[in-house]
């Protein structure tokens, strides 16, 4: 049975649980016997809270959608009250910290029914687009161990990818939930800003918490599961029309599809570009029509200046957050020196003025870029979740010591998904595709503001016409 769960998804499980052909203790068991098996070689799950998830599966859980399901939380972000939160510090690990309060998702997901196990590796703050925390050590790639599952979800998404549990919570700010999807080969849905209300302890504005599934049918089940509003929101999304599991039966219709491969400073991996364009040939053989186009902003070279503005105040205020839960001032030693060197280096250099004008500069942009949505005359985006596979994590050790050395290598690895977390827009990466060597290769599908139903009859027309999975997860 064990061996049956690791390739079943959160709703399947939940089925099982729902009508008694398994109990909730009996996922839960057999997901900790695959974390004990399996983790030694990835090193997702740092974390593990093995006797409080079985005393919860023995009680009666809330009666959610995904009640019995087990569940892994990042180790950011989202809280629950009692289990140990470090965001991939040290000074917090060695601290003990522990949540004091179940935060808006947190609490979401515990009245879904899921019972959490433990927490997922992340690089510290979530400030990095691979995950290896001096805190932790390497996560590797359930694919390839000697390669980045990418960040900063880069612990739930090798989870997911190897069978360990059928879904786990990530977050994005800049795409650290679609960036491991893609390199790991499972699916991941950055929300319209405002479809799920934004996680304390988690400082970036551009930021949205979700989760790493297997089936396109999961992501459509936990959207409807955690979105809405809380009060007191800055960013509201209107509801939708109907549940976006029932988007699932009704076909997307002809889209006309724009398609970005190029944006400037990015050279995209032979591979990916070749994955793209069979992505391209796939949409058309399904009825839609693509296109080579898209927003003139994304190419906008001054937009890389307003970040190095925008980018070293939001480290200081990670300092100030960290300050906070440490119950006293950071010193250099409690932190990275990536984390270190921007925040305390760059962050101090920037005033005021400095930070107003990047502001209403990036405001004028995301205009720019959603006046396209309106006028062009198409339904979807379609680009490269990143542009390049899955790197060695050795790659990165020459420049470990380096912080603008390692931020200059991570840059490209976000240039087309950290853009719509700053328009907000809902943007979701699919493993469509494989690399010669059989390393996953991600596509990212973006929508107008609140169009995550068209996204997701989009992602279930794909997945059928994949033979009803686009997730083969590496099940040893």
């Amino acid at each position: 049975m064990n061996a049956d769960l690791a390739t079943l998804d959160a709703v399947g499980q939940a089925e099982l649980v729902r009508t008694r052909a398994a109990s909730a203790l009996e996922l839960v068991d057999a997901a900790i016997t695959r974390i004990e098996r399996e983790d030694a070689r990835l090193n997702a799950v740092p974390i593990r809270c093995f006797g409080e998830a079985r005393e919860a599966a023995k009680r009666e859980l809330p009666n959610g959608p995904f009640r019995g399901v087990p569940f892994l939380l990042k180790d950011l972000g989202a809280t629950q009250v009692g289990l140990p939160y470090t965001a991939g510090n040290r000074a917090l690990r060695d601290a003990g910290y522990r949540s004091p309060e179940d935060n808006t998702l947190g609490a979401r997901f515990r009245a879904a029914g899921l019972v959490v196990l433990g927490r997922t590796n992340t690089p510290e703050f979530g400030l990095q687009s691979i995950t290896q925390p001096a805190a932790y050590g390497a996560t590797n790639n359930p694919w390839d161990l000697a390669r980045t599952p990418g960040g900063s979800s880069g612990g739930a998404a090798a989870a997911v990818a190897a069978g360990l549990v059928p879904v786990a919570h990530g977050n994005d700010g800049a795409g650290s939930l679609r960036i491991p999807a893609a390199w790991c080969g499972v699916i991941g849905l950055k929300p319209t800003r405002g479809r799920i209300p934004i996680e304390r302890h988690w400082v970036s504005r551009y930021a949205a918490g979700f989760v790493l599934t297997r089936s396109v049918r999961d992501t459509a089940a936990f959207l409807d599961a955690l979105h809405g509003a809380e009060p007191g929101d800055l960013f509201r999304v209107p509801p939708p029309d109907r549940r976006f599991v029932r988007e699932l039966t009704r076909p997307p219709g002809a889209l006309r599809i724009a398609v970005v491969s190029e944006l400037p400073g990015i050279t995209l991996h032979p591979e990916v570009r070749a994955a793209l364009e069979r992505t391209e040939a796939q949409l058309e053989a399904l009825g839609h029509r693509a296109l080579h186009g898209g927003p003139p902003a994304l190419a906008e070279a001054e937009r890389k200046l307003q970040t190095f503005v925008m980018g070293p105040v939001e480290y200081r205020l990670c300092l100030r957050a960290l300050a906070e839960m440490l119950g006293r001032p950071v010193l250099r030693e409690d932190v990275e020196p990536y984390l270190w060197t921007l925040a305390e280096f760059e962050g101090a250099a920037i005033s005021a003025e400095d930070f107003v004008r990047a502001s209403e500069w990036e405001q004028g942009w995301v205009a720019r870029v959603t006046e396209w949505w309106a006028g062009s005359g198409f339904d979807v985006l379609l680009t490269p979740t990143v542009c390049e596979p899955a790197p060695t994590t050795a790659s990165f050790a020459a420049n470990a010591a380096k912080p603008w050395a390692l931020l200059e290598q991570m840059i490209p690895h976000m240039a087309f998904t950290e853009p719509f977390n700053t328009t907000g827009q809902p943007a979701l990466s699919l493993p469509l595709q494989r690399s010669a060597s059989g390393l996953p290769i991600g596509m990212q599908f973006v929508a107008r503001f609140g169009r995550e139903d068209l996204l997701l009859r989009l992602a279930a027309q794909l997945e059928a016409a994949a033979g009803g999975s686009l997730v083969r997860p590496v099940v040893t």
